[in-house]
């Protein structure tokens, strides 16, 4: 019998997790063919999800529940959940009600039957705020630039994917995991299916602007070394640039021995330099700082205790 393995990050859900987790056996039941698990990771959430999740497990057979020694980030909660499962499908959602889960067996059956590796809900109109919808529009810009990612391709939360792509996800055991860069690494025979995000069931967002950033800087850095190669381009352009600002400076003294030497031109272009170069060894620095903490082993999540069926 294949097996389904649903994997949800929760994070501040104890008023949603629980109708989340009946929707999904209500609809993975229409299909009896197939057996599942539901892995539920407590990223050291601040409210009492984890307290919601126990109760649950105690009457729900199929749930099992990762918690974590803290807080590491919903990407890292991601992988600790990929880390355990068994199914030979895995989908990740959400543990706010935004995923329509109604429409599980159309993100699924590309991926069982139709000859795909990957698929992902594809929502025309996002229901979350405008900073929210601005953080998500530049990390597809990013993600465009550093990993090629196709343009038409924008990465949902609602997603199904073949036991191989986790298998090789879950090869990266470096700090600082970011998904979309992992799934590109492995494969691009990828699905979107057209979706309606639903409403959040109670509550608000927890996407932070340091997490944004966090986020941003982890695609930035993780998985390209595109922007060292821009930052060597910025500065021979800078270095030509001098160099015939220079040459104009000494033809137009020579031609002109009145003119004055400007300073503040003089200034604005040194602070333009030194700007430029503060920035580049920023990014030299972040790409040093990264490979210095992964190189001590900085782990991607921490499993404090892991309860259900197979906890022992």
């Amino acid at each position: 019998m294949k097996k389904i393995s649903f994997v949800i990050p929760c994070y501040g859900s104890e008023k949603t997790i629980e109708p989340v987790i009946e929707e999904i056996e209500k609809y993975v039941s229409l299909r009896a063919e197939y057996d599942y698990e539901i892995i539920c990771v407590n990223d050291t959430s601040p409210d009492n999800v984890l307290s919601v999740l126990k109760s649950l497990a105690a009457t729900h057979s199929h749930l099992k529940i990762v918690d974590l020694a803290r807080n590491f980030g919903k990407h890292s909660a991601v992988m600790a959940g990929f880390s355990i499962v068994k199914g030979d499908y895995i989908v990740c959602l959400d543990d706010d009600g935004q995923c329509p889960m109604d429409r599980l067996w159309d993100l699924l059956d590309p991926v069982i039957d139709g000859g795909y590796d990957y698929s992902m809900a594809k929502y025309d109109k996002k229901k979350q705020s405008g900073f929210k919808n601005f953080g998500s529009a530049m990390n597809s810009l990013m993600s465009q630039i550093l990993i090629d990612k196709p343009k038409e391709m924008n990465f949902s939360n609602f997603k199904a994917m073949k036991r191989f792509v986790v298998d090789e996800m879950v090869r990266y055991n470096n700090p600082y995991p970011y998904l979309e860069g992992l799934t590109l690494r492995t494969t691009r025979n990828i699905i979107t299916i057209p979706m309606e995000e639903r409403d959040r069931i109670a509550g608000e967002g927890h996407f932070t602007f340091k997490k944004s950033i966090s986020l941003w800087m982890n695609g930035f850095t993780a998985f390209s070394v595109k922007p060292l190669r821009i930052a060597t381009i910025i500065g021979t352009l800078c270095a030509i640039f001098g160099f015939l600002f220079g040459l104009y400076v000494i033809v137009r003294k020579i031609i002109h021995p009145a003119v004055a030497i400007g300073y503040s031109s003089t200034m604005a272009v040194i602070l333009f330099i030194g700007g430029i170069i503060m920035l580049m060894l920023g990014l030299i620095g972040e790409y040093i700082g990264r490979v210095y903490i992964s190189l001590n082993n900085s782990p991607q999540f921490v499993i404090r205790e892991i309860i259900g069926e197979d906890e022992k």
